[in-house]
């Protein structure tokens, strides 16, 4: 079988499973967040909380809740990692450094991941367990109540309640990322992960040299890191070690959890708000960006130049050999355009326009499909623009889902939109300017500089990924990078739910004969345009300096 037929086939068989459960698993989150029912285990953490889960919030109300529950896993993440060596089961690894502690309990706690250090290396059982993979639950959970609360504010009228964050954050770990990430470690573990609490080995290689490694419970992290689009992996190579992803069905197991979510939201979006319609329209503008970037990558690192590329079939530098360029191209485009940032192959040795693709799908928002719940909420933000855009083209007040699009939620998408690109491009001149952008390449010119754009895109959109030859582990970035995550994370939330707020007091409007009908495939046309726009114009110029400069001249 010639590779590009298996991975026609691969691609295939992912688009076929994604399908299946696309409407039952949209329908069975739909059916979690819209009941009233409490299970008892969910009973018992409310009291431990102190949390009353039917009191209705409004969305100052939500919004403490998120800020106030992140703030916490912060510090509480923060001081597991400072402590490190005083906790049982460290293996004899000494605390986190202060800088590098506040960068990885801020990058965990956004959902980024990022991580500037060798998890096998510097992480004991606890760290990795009670701190990075709780985390990584929670952390997807809040992303799945906020986007959950924005879906409330157009299912509801005359009133500004959206829920209860609590109940939100609560079943979204018991009923959805829970169970799922059990059958996936199992499946996993049964793939060939590791997944023990043993001490580090000691190991003679073939060269007659010694070898540490350190083993842990590797598969049920790796099962949540996807699941929840989180991305943090147990050892440094992250999905391209062996103990992780060990075979190509591991590998498509892996992509498929870190697509499955996102995929599956814009039904849960479609069945609350009563049309099925609605929710393939998103989910449509979704797989046609992230369908896009898959094709376009595959292609460009199989057409790669060079003699030496050409012999291997393809550009293998940076690639792993049980994987190959299609299931690598795959995985990257999939991480870049969730918020997942886990990664099989290093996106430093992707030619120059790939590398750009996969800096786009993180620039566009990370909406294709996005992050857990992130994903739903951002395209949402960008399918209100497109309504209001479509308005003014007519001359009709913009209305989306019987609700008026008008100055205050125009302001508050536009808050949302704005403020990643802000940190993106503010925190790169800023480390170039400084010179510690460029103290931190590895390599010199457009490369380069797509390194240091790649990190501070990767950082403030919550993906976590890297480009390899990037050296983030110093003060400044630790630093830097940190405040662009929680910057990134928790500042597009307070615009998202005060939109979900506004929209929930309005009173429905009758559709006409004039409404934009936001089902048909015409919209998904517009909604995409919007988004290729929008970013464009945005982060050309960037572009340009970095992966377009290096693509045209290689």
């Amino acid at each position: 079988m010639s590779p590009v037929l298996a991975d026609v086939l691969q691609v295939s068989a992912l688009i076929v499973a994604l399908a299946l459960v696309h409407r039952p698993l949209g329908d069975y989150m739909a059916a979690v967040f819209s009941s009233g029912r409490h299970l008892r285990v969910e009973r018992w953490i409310y009291r431990a909380v102190g949390a009353n889960p039917d009191t209705e919030m409004r969305w100052p109300a939500y919004l403490r809740g998120v800020l106030a529950f992140s703030a916490v896993s912060v510090l509480f993440l923060h001081l597991i990692l400072r402590t490190q060596d005083d906790l049982p089961g460290s293996l004899g690894f000494a605390a986190i450094s202060p800088d590098q502690a506040f960068n990885t309990a801020a990058s965990f706690v956004s959902n980024t991941n990022w991580q500037s250090y060798s998890g096998e290396s510097s992480m004991g059982h606890v760290a990795q367990t009670a701190g990075l993979a709780v985390q990584n639950f929670v952390s997807a959970a809040v992303g799945i109540a906020v986007a959950v609360a924005l879906v409330r504010g157009f299912t509801r009228s005359r009133t500004g309640e959206l829920g209860n964050f609590w109940a939100d954050l609560v079943r979204a770990v018991v009923r959805v990322l829970l169970p799922v990430s059990v059958i996936a470690a199992v499946l996993l573990v049964a793939a060939g992960a590791v997944q023990n609490f043993a001490g580090i080995h000691e190991v003679t290689t073939l060269t007659g040299q010694t070898q540490s490694i350190s083993p842990g419970a590797v598969a049920s992290q790796e099962a949540v890191k996807d699941l929840g689009t989180n991305g943090g992996g147990y050892f440094n190579a992250n999905s391209s070690h062996p103990f992780e992803n060990p075979n190509g069905l591991s590998n498509l197991l892996t992509v498929f959890l870190l697509l499955v979510i996102p995929f599956s939201l814009p039904c849960t979006f479609g069945t609350m708000v009563g049309s099925a319609k609605q929710g393939y329209a998103i989910v449509g503008a979704m797989a046609t960006i992230w369908f896009a970037g898959v094709v376009l990558v595959t292609w460009l690192e199989f057409s790669h130049p060079g003699t030496a590329s050409q012999l291997a079939g393809g550009a293998m530098e940076g690639k792993e050999q049980r994987f190959g360029e299609g299931a690598s191209s795959l995985f990257a485009v999939s991480t870049t355009m969730t918020s997942t940032g886990s990664v099989n192959s290093f996106h430093d040795s992707y030619s120059g326009l790939s590398g750009g693709v996969l800096l786009l799908g993180m620039m566009l928002g990370e909406i294709a499909p996005g992050g857990v719940g992130s994903g739903l909420y951002g395209m949402l933000i960008m399918a209100v623009v497109a309504v209001f855009v479509a308005g003014l083209m007519v001359g009709r007040t913009p209305e989306y889902l019987g609700k008026k699009i008008g100055t205050r939620e125009m302001k508050y998408a536009a808050c949302h939109i704005l403020v990643t690109p802000a940190l993106v491009l503010i925190g790169t001149a800023v480390a170039m300017a400084t010179g510690h952008g460029e103290s931190s390449m590895t390599n010199t010119g457009a490369h380069g500089f797509s390194e240091v754009l790649y990190a501070y895109t990767s950082a403030s959109n919550n993906n976590g990924s890297a480009f390899a030859g990037f050296g983030a582990d110093t003060p400044f970035h630790n630093t830097a990078l940190g405040l662009c995550m929680l910057l990134g994370r928790f500042l597009p939330m307070v615009f998202v739910l005060a939109l979900a707020g506004s929209l929930a007091e309005q009173t429905p409007v009758p559709e006409t004969a004039g409404t934009l009908r936001t089902e048909k495939p015409l919209f998904t046309g517009l909604l995409v345009g919007a988004i290729l726009i929008i970013t464009g114009l945005t982060f050309f110029p960037a572009l340009a300096l970095g992966p377009l400069a290096e693509g045209l001249a290689s």
